[in-house]
């Protein structure tokens, strides 16, 4: 499971304390401000240490060298160009980007996935330059504290439960955003530092076109699986595409602008998503179709047909195309020497209907009826458990019905748990990004028929190219598919 991530503020000395203006470095006007821009920076360089021990950074030198120039060119020209940056690409499928005080800016590779060219990553970067220009986190941290929450937990979060369910002063800030008048500040000046350098303002637009297509496409998923819809980023949460304000910001920017032009770069930005990670990574597991792989557990098990998979923290869940029923999976690691109807008494006391099940591979288990709290409440659901080793797969199966048991498709799934071929190690390697050319008459749905995106295949390609929701591609364009 991911662990949540905390730290303990630093109890501030008494001059610390005792500071309370400071000058604005964007607007030189007077901040309220109870850290100094020292603190500040060694906030983020201990914040930094625990992003590492709980994010991977994305095994791609040459993207990371890439992100980081494009960041450091529009540093250069930013209210604090006194600092130094570091801009990072993190390994997590999340759509979203942020900042952490004193210029540690981070972007994941789920949010690249879905950008189309490097004036679209040059807005996103600017944005999040622009929280640190203007002090932002500092700011949330010094109003915080003179309400006497000098002391408080957990740094950043992406606004995904994958990443923990955190409180903090900063973790608030990125999954909601710094407010309204903050957000809409940092997209002027990432609308004025991409300008200055000679990208297109309206591309910060763009990228808030990419997020917005993204919660309207969640909306339309959640709908349809009968859920509340997943915020999936707090940046630009509160920008409608058409905001009077951010036209204006966009407006002035444009008038700051260079008589340098740079290209969007659209090619060379594609090129380099090439391979890219998409969705889970290989050290998380990867679904294909109603088939789940992990290479590093060396396991595969097969749910029920049309069924959706959700790869959570530390388990598996599947859900019935009708919402009427869920399987829940997980690994427990024994550490008893015990038969596997030992195992479901000692975890279900209350057990009845024991029964020995086995899988087509020959694992031996059992499977029995307990009283649990499911996602349609409090009820008898079907658990069952088997033996690998010193592993345990455990299932847990219920139906909509208060009247009904899972029946043949629990069984079903529980008897597919297996061990990789050794052909299938391929397939668990994970899903990839690959860039290839358009060709007369391709559209979405003949590309998502040869996708291996197990779910809304069609919808997704069209988000991937900033087609959402009816766009085709153009003979000749290059694209984005998933193989």
């Amino acid at each position: 499971m991911k662990r949540q991530l905390h730290i303990i503020f630093l109890s501030l000395t008494l001059p610390a304390l005792l500071t309370s203006c400071a000058t604005n470095p964007v607007t030189g006007g007077q901040d309220f401000m109870m850290i100094s821009e020292e603190q500040e920076i060694n906030l983020g360089k201990q914040y930094h240490q625990e992003v590492l021990k709980e994010y991977k950074l994305y095994d791609d030198p040459q993207l990371q060298a890439y992100v980081a120039r494009v960041g450091e060119e529009l540093a250069v020209v930013s209210h604090r160009k006194h600092l130094y940056y570091h801009f990072f690409v993190i390994d997590s499928p999340i759509v979203n980007a942020f900042a952490l005080p004193g210029g540690y800016i981070y972007i994941s590779r789920g949010i690249l996935a879905y950008m189309n060219s490097e004036s679209e990553l040059a807005g996103v970067l600017g944005h999040e330059l622009g929280h640190v220009t203007a002090r932002h986190s500092a700011k949330a941290i010094s109003k915080q504290q003179l309400s006497g929450l000098i002391a408080s937990a957990a740094v950043i979060a992406t606004g995904n439960r994958v990443f923990g369910d955190l409180s903090s002063i900063l973790g608030s800030a990125v999954i909601s955003g710094y407010g309204r008048a903050a957000e809409l500040e940092s997209d002027r000046l990432g609308a004025e530092y991409i300008a200055s350098v000679g990208y297109d303002p309206d591309e910060m637009i763009d990228v808030i076109g990419i997020l917005k297509d993204q919660d309207e496409f969640e909306k339309q998923r959640a709908k349809e699986e009968d859920r509340e819809p997943r915020g999936y980023h707090g940046v630009f949460a509160t920008h409608p595409r058409n905001d009077q304000r951010l036209q204006e910001v966009i407006a002035a920017a444009k008038k700051q602008q260079t008589t340098i032009t740079r290209p969007e770069n659209r090619e060379e930005f594609l090129n380099r998503l090439d391979g890219l990670v998409f969705a889970t990574s290989e050290e998380e597991g990867v679904t294909r179709g109603n088939r789940f792989y992990h290479n590093k557990l060396n396991f595969t098990v097969t749910f029920p047909a049309q069924w959706r998979i959700e790869n959570r923290s530390n388990s598996l869940l599947s859900t019935a195309k009708t919402n009427d029923s869920v399987i829940l999976m997980a690994i427990d690691d024994l550490n008893f020497k015990e038969s596997a109807d030992a195992y479901l008494r000692r975890k279900y006391p209350e057990v009845e209907q024991l029964m020995p099940v086995s899988t087509t591979s020959g694992l031996d288990g059992y499977a029995g009826v307990v009283e649990l709290k499911t996602p349609y409440g409090h009820k008898e659901a079907r658990a069952a458990t088997v033996f690998e080793g010193k592993r345990a797969y455990v299932l847990i199966g219920a139906h909509k019905d208060r009247n009904k048991l899972p029946g043949d498709e629990f069984f079903e799934t529980v008897k597919s748990i297996r061990k990789l071929k050794q052909a299938e190690r391929e397939l668990a390697k994970g899903q990839r990004i690959r860039i290839v050319t358009a060709k007369p008459g391709d559209t979405f749905e003949q590309l998502a028929e040869q996708s291996s995106l197990p779910n809304y295949a069609e919808a997704q390609l069209r988000l991937l190219n900033g087609m959402y929701p009816e766009g085709e591609p153009e003979a000749g364009q290059l694209i984005k598919i998933v193989e």
